[in-house]
């Protein structure tokens, strides 16, 4: 299947690669495995790591042609998402912007309300609004009509490697929402991005699954190859299920020779 010709729409941009990097753990090898093994178009990029001058600043690895997707990590309310989400662009970091706003100190999860509020304001300020969510039809419903360009609901908690805890849920969302579900945070297995890849999930956002893992560019590499075998099988529309057996051929045929 000619993948070059099964485009992400997000915004005005369009891509052809459907995994992108989160950069919770970024290093120099984790950004060019997936920029060179997994084929990754966009990058994300927390602006307290986006310091000019300083002696880390992970502008400095994300390669020339790649989309900078600045986050609001950090932020507490949509007050402070707005705040940070106008800084990035002022530092030249374009009209990306994926909204996390997270008050919740130990399992790291979206405060929802907050994060449409936050859609809400930047979408009429001309941003492309990415907002991290958990995976809820209402808020979902609330995103998109406030301009989200698309949602992007965690799969299980940030950073944890636990799979797909909410699958059911992200379900509903691919089934229900006019708009790219990008699943993020959590998977930990290149068979689980193939899996909800199936269910038609538009991409999926991985970090901590690659970053830890024993070889970075072979992870990398087989997180893109899972991810296009998830796509394509969806795209070629899986099999039915059935509760009993039927044979792929007649079992009976080499029988009847007519003798």
């Amino acid at each position: 299947m000619d993948n070059s010709k099964d485009i992400l729409h997000l915004g005005s941009h369009k891509f052809t690669s459907r995994f992108i990097l989160g950069s919770g753990k970024y290093s120099l090898n984790l950004i060019k495995a997936a920029v060179e093994q997994a084929g990754a178009q966009m990058v994300t990029m927390a602006l307290r790591r986006a310091n000019p001058g300083g002696k880390e600043n992970i502008i400095d690895y994300i390669p020339e042609g790649i989309t900078r997707l600045p986050n609001t990590s950090g932020a507490r309310t949509a007050a402070e998402a707005v705040k940070i989400a106008r800084l990035a662009r002022e530092l030249g970091c374009g009209d990306f912007i994926k909204i996390e706003v997270i008050r919740d100190s130990k399992y790291l999860l979206p405060d929802n309300y907050e994060t449409i509020k936050a859609t809400e304001i930047l979408t009429k300020e001309g941003f492309i609004v990415m907002p991290y969510m958990y995976p809820d039809l209402n808020v979902a419903r609330d995103l998109a009509s406030a301009g989200a360009a698309s949602v992007m609901p965690l799969a299980a908690p940030i950073g944890s490697n636990q799979g797909l805890l909410t699958k059911e849920f992200i379900r509903i969302l691919i089934d229900e929402i006019d708009l790219p579900v990008i699943v993020d945070a959590g998977l930990g297995r290149p068979s689980q991005a193939c899996e909800v890849m199936e269910m038609g999930a538009a991409a999926i956002m991985a970090n901590t699954a690659i970053a830890t893992a024993r070889n970075i560019p072979a992870m990398a590499l087989a997180f893109k190859k899972a991810i296009e075998a998830g796509r394509n099988a969806y795209l070629a529309g899986l099999g039915r299920i059935q509760n009993t057996a039927s044979a792929s051929s007649p079992l009976t045929g080499f029988l009847d020779d007519g003798n």
